[in-house]
């Protein structure tokens, strides 16, 4: 891996965790475009590389917020089990999606989000 790669992933990590940690979601928002642009994986690779790196981010948020008793884990656990099960179909059957469908759906997402956010 090149210096250049590795600086990249670790910028795109490192605003996906800060962008979790402060607003408690949308790291996956923020990463796919970051290693689109800051990496050498290939758009099929990027997905899949950025669940890979949200789980560790998702368990230290939920951890911290946890430990300085923002979040009940015992309140969470049916938006767990939810995303478990989403996160299963979707390791399942996403690869059948075209990539540029996926692209799209995370730009449809990150508008409305943003729309939703600023009215």
């Amino acid at each position: 891996m090149r210096n250049r790669d590795f600086i990249g992933m670790a910028l795109a990590g490192l605003a996906a965790g800060a962008v979790a940690g402060l607003f408690g979601a949308g790291g996956g928002m923020v990463l796919v475009p970051l290693l689109t642009l800051l990496t050498p994986l290939k758009d099929e690779e990027v997905f899949p590389a950025s669940v890979s790196i949200i789980l560790p981010i998702c368990v230290v948020t939920l951890a911290v917020t946890a430990a300085v008793g923002t979040v009940n884990p015992g309140q969470a656990l049916p938006y767990l089990l939810g995303s478990a099960a989403g996160g299963f179909a979707a390791g399942k059957w996403g690869r059948k999606i075209p990539v540029t469908w996926l692209h799209r759906g995370l730009g449809i997402l990150i508008l409305w989000g943003g729309i939703r956010y600023l009215c």
